[in-house]
């Protein structure tokens, strides 16, 4: 029962601690990044492509999870009751923890798209599709979230406070299509797009270096998303675990795992706001050379492209008969 979850209060003093440490400059460097994407994205790009649609929504999921977090710090430390603001608040938390996780496959999946099948992805890709998934995740995150809540209100007595030991086979169901099943898409995607980058020959000292950033930032993405997220989920998967098997003794310092993971989790809104930088520099780059390197090739090859990057891959294949793996 509650005995199995209680934490000393000495502990929870500690964790309280280590949470204000970690989101204090969490909120102040994610506050201002973000708004500043925000505005880059909203009011300072041209044109809107797939990734300027991601991103945008990547933005407002961080956005939305940052105004949550001094809230969920004060849940997570004091026995709020579970009323109108408790409810709202963890909407906010359920609804774009996943959306980020979300969105960061679909960039990862557009990414793959563009890479590897460069004369598909015109038919494939566009804003307005991209606009379109985005909004279909959000109405069913939304709607999964509200019931996932409506669910557990009745469950427990405190705001965010697992106290129950009953495992709850949803659970199951949120850590498998909310991280699991994207990790293995996110990783499947991220290696097959470096695997081609790695294939491809530059025809130039400057192409080279273009696509050793693009190798950098496609695994720092990766790693960034596995350290952040991977702990939090696995420890909830134990966590279910040890409900199932009726195993009270770990129980209290699982508790305590999840709170401190979640921390780092957390932190992820803060370090997307790094990739946007990157993301943008890189688009940057890759229009500049490939605008030069096109206008010599559109004129004889009746090819039209979507991007940039598209219009190296095309070009890179078609000058050293590379085959899309």
């Amino acid at each position: 029962m509650e005995n199995c979850t209680a934490i000393n209060t000495t502990l929870q003093n500690g964790i309280l601690l280590f949470q204000l440490i970690v989101y204090i400059p969490v909120l102040s460097f994610g506050f201002v990044l973000n708004t500043v994407a925000f505005w880059v994205f909203c009011c300072k790009l041209k044109s809107w492509t797939e990734t300027r649609v991601y991103m945008l929504n990547l933005v407002v999921t961080d956005c939305f999870l940052l105004f949550s977090l001094p809230f969920m710090i004060y849940f997570t430390n004091n026995k709020h009751p579970i009323d109108d603001l408790c409810f709202a608040v963890q909407m906010i938390y359920f609804t774009n923890r996943p959306m980020s996780i979300y969105i960061i496959m679909l960039i990862a999946i557009d990414r793959y798209i563009a890479i590897m099948f460069p004369l598909k992805a015109k038919t494939l890709r566009s804003p307005r599709k991209s606009a379109f998934v985005c909004g279909c995740l959000w109405i069913i995150q939304i709607i999964y979230s509200y019931y996932q809540q409506e669910f557990q209100e009745s469950e427990e007595k405190y705001c965010i406070q697992r106290l129950s030991t009953e495992p709850k086979y949803l659970t199951l169901v949120s850590i498998s299509f909310g991280f699991f099943i994207p990790l293995i898409i996110i990783i499947f995607c991220s290696v097959k797009v470096i695997q081609c980058l790695k294939k491809k020959m530059a025809s130039s000292f400057h192409e080279t270096k273009l696509i050793q950033k693009a190798l950098h930032i496609v695994s720092v993405n990766l790693c960034v998303f596995t350290i952040c997220f991977s702990p939090i989920y696995i420890t909830v998967l134990v966590r279910f675990i040890a409900e199932v098997a009726k195993a009270c003794s770990p129980l209290s310092k699982i508790r305590i795992a999840i709170q401190i993971f979640s921390c780092l989790a957390n932190i992820n809104c803060c370090l997307d706001a790094f990739c946007y930088y990157f993301a943008a520099k890189e688009f940057q780059e890759f229009s500049s050379l490939a605008t030069s390197t096109c206008l010599l090739h559109t004129s004889r090859d009746s090819i039209s492209l979507d991007s940039p990057f598209q219009c190296l891959t095309t070009i890179s294949m078609k000058k050293f008969s590379f085959h899309p793996i």
